[in-house]
């Protein structure tokens, strides 16, 4: 198995075997779980990691949380306002191996014209060649991030107190890159 010093060269984002999800609290009481089902994106790493770069890039219309209504919700200017900010972007900024199976992804994530720093650790899930001969990577990690610091403040209050949606959303990654020829 490939190590994560060894990856070297560029790789694409398998979007048919990728999830870029979140997940919230919904009144208070549970947690709707949602994804972005159009992601591009393409990772570059040099020798031990060295000059990595990651960018992505996320149609925010594609967001599918199985419920049309909330989904067209999430899609109007209250959230994401796909007309005018169709893109959620990320650009990484920094890449560092923690250990042998985590690898500290700093980067600038932008929703709405609101640009902001995350960190994301990922455990690397390993590489293998797949049946149709490509050098395949994968990677899971999560981040916690407070939704109001992009933008994203519509809420509705509660007649038993607190909010209908709570401004903590975990992004949630779970990555299949395929290495370019």
């Amino acid at each position: 198995m490939t190590t994560l010093r060894e990856l070297n060269g560029t790789y694409t984002i398998d979007p048919s075997h990728s999830r870029l999800g979140f997940s919230t609290r919904h009144a208070m009481v549970t947690r709707v779980r949602g994804s972005f089902n159009e992601v591009e994106g393409t990772a570059t790493t040099g020798p031990d990691l060295e000059g990595t770069s990651i960018e992505l890039v996320i149609q925010a219309a594609s967001v599918d949380t199985r419920s049309e209504d909330r989904d067209g919700h999430l899609r109007s200017a209250d959230f994401f306002d796909v007309e005018t900010y169709p893109t959620l972007t990320f650009r990484s900024t920094e890449v560092t191996a923690v250990d042998e199976e985590t690898l500290r992804v700093t980067g600038d994530l932008t929703i709405k014209d609101v640009t902001r720093p995350v960190t994301v650790d990922f455990e690397y899930a390993g590489g293998a060649t797949d049946p149709f001969g490509n050098q395949r990577i994968g990677f899971e990690g999560s981040v916690v991030v407070n939704r109001k610091d992009f933008g994203l403040v519509w809420n509705a209050a509660l007649e038993t107190g607190g909010v209908l949606v709570s401004e903590k959303v975990t992004l949630e990654f779970e990555v299949s890159a395929i290495k370019n020829a």
